[in-house]
């Protein structure tokens, strides 16, 4: 079964459907205005540092307000897959500490994820599956069949970008619910990681330093995440082994 299947009894959804086309078009329209504009240059070290004590005027006079639009900013920025996101979580962290910003990225990362995971798998997976045929529909069993172990592992270790780690799933017919899933709790870890170096940002703008953005790959949080994702393969390696077992009698 396709991963669009539910969607083909819509009206215009066919595999030809216009509306497919034109939520591709928009979505690249979206994502050429980024750059276009140059708002993703708003994204640096540099903007925050030179931004620093408004940003913690405005949070100190709008709280509420701030937290919202951050989290929406946000999520609109993973939906877009905007590069250089990682800045807006050290400012998450600047402003709100280490264990508020994480609830609030998570949140928003999983939102803007789900986002672009929905609109892929409406507009780009039929095409996906036409295009790969037999390979892709044996690519979409073997991910499906342990999706959650699968997506943990992806989220928990940091060596894909975030964004094609959202696109893949749509296209491998994983289901929603578990898509949420794997991603909310699967970039807990790293999220609280940069966070927490982002809550350290202070000291950094003071001492005219950077953030080491290569903490994740230090030992002692990296081996732990290697840790947690081994820990979420367990369920595979259960099932191929009760397969073999299976399979010897």
């Amino acid at each position: 079964m396709s991963p669009s299947d539910g969607l083909k009894d819509a009206p215009g959804a066919t595999k030809s459907s216009p509306a497919r086309l034109l939520v591709v078009v928009l979505m690249a329209l979206a994502v050429g205005a980024v750059f276009v504009f140059g708002l993703d240059d708003y994204l640096s070290f540099e903007v925050l540092k030179s931004n620093r004590q408004s940003a913690l005027e405005w949070y100190a006079q709008n709280r509420i307000v701030a937290v919202i639009s951050f989290g929406l900013g946000y999520a609109l920025a993973v939906a877009l897959s905007v590069p250089g996101a990682v800045w807006l979580t050290l400012a998450a962290g600047f402003l709100f500490g280490t264990i508020q910003a994480a609830m609030i990225v998570v949140v928003s990362a999983t939102l803007g994820a789900l986002s672009i995971f929905l609109i892929a798998r409406y507009a780009l997976a039929d095409f996906f599956h036409e295009k790969t045929g037999d390979v892709g529909r044996k690519m979409e069993a073997g991910f499906r069949d342990n999706a959650l172990s699968y997506l943990l592992v992806l989220r928990l270790v940091p060596l894909f970008p975030f964004w094609v780690v959202n696109l893949v799933p749509a296209l491998l017919g994983v289901s929603t619910r578990t898509y949420v899933v794997g991603t909310f709790f699967g970039i807990i870890p790293g999220s609280t990681v940069f966070c927490s170096v982002g809550n350290g940002l202070g000291a950094v703008f003071d001492s005219g330093g950077t953030p080491d953005l290569g903490i994740i790959f230090e030992p002692e949080i990296f081996g732990p995440l290697m840790a947690l994702a081994v820990l979420s393969l367990i369920p595979v390696f259960y099932k191929r082994f009760k397969a073999s077992r299976g399979g010897s009698d």
